[in-house]
Formats: C-alpha cells, sequence, structure tokens
C-alpha cells in the first residue's frame, strides 16, 4: 500500500524543503519510508501527538526540527506545519497552528 504527501499550502512545502539540508534529508528518508510502509513509525522517527495529529522528528547535524502531519482516506498524508527545534519544549504557537490547520482538514 503506497501513501501520498500532501502539503496543507505552497508556502508549507517550501518552508519544509528550506530545512537545513542534513535535517531535510532526514525529512525526505523518513517521506520515504511512510509512502512505502504507512503511517505506523514510532519513537524516535514519529510520535501521536493527540486527536489525530502527529509530529515527525527528522534530525541532522544541524539541529532538529517538528513536521506536524495527520491522515485522510485514501492514503493520503497532509503536512500542516514544520519548524527547526530551538528548545526541549514544543512551542505552544506551533502545536495550536498545527491543531488549526488539522481541524481545517477535518472539515473540509
Amino acid at each position: 500500500m503506497t501513501y501520498k504527501i500532501v502539503y496543507y499550502n505552497e508556502k508549507v512545502r517550501q518552508q519544509i524543503m528550506q530545512l537545513p539540508a542534513g535535517i531535510l534529508a532526514d525529512y525526505v528518508h523518513l517521506t520515504d519510508l511512510i509512502e512505502n510502509h504507512g503511517v505506523n513509525l514510532k519513537m524516535p522517527h514519529s510520535r501521536a501527538m493527540g486527536e489525530g495529529l502527529f509530529e515527525l522528528r527528522p534530525k541532522g547535524e544541524e539541529g532538529i526540527a517538528r513536521i506536524f502531519y495527520c491522515t485522510q482516506v485514501e492514503q493520503s498524508i497532509v503536512v500542516l506545519h514544520s519548524f527547526v527545534k530551538k528548545t526541549n519544549a514544543t512551542p505552544v504557537a506551533d502545536l495550536k497552528l498545527a491543531r488549526k490547520r488539522l481541524k481545517e482538514v477535518e472539515n473540509g
């Protein structure tokens, strides 16, 4: 079963493509795993954030990033938001934005 990665909007796609090279390479690796094997990735690669929201956890020499996503019918994965992590805790504003976009995707 093959999954398709889609982006919430073009800005989200561009932000991800501008991640530092090492982090971007790990992101591409993780999305390849999802596309070919499904969304059942576990720690340390992915984590459920509750209520249908998940995070990919790419890392590289430059640091780590978090990329929020959700699943949809017909094997689609919607990438909602990304950021390079600078602190141990996930910033509340980033989590709120991802949850807002998740609700928009769920409501069509």
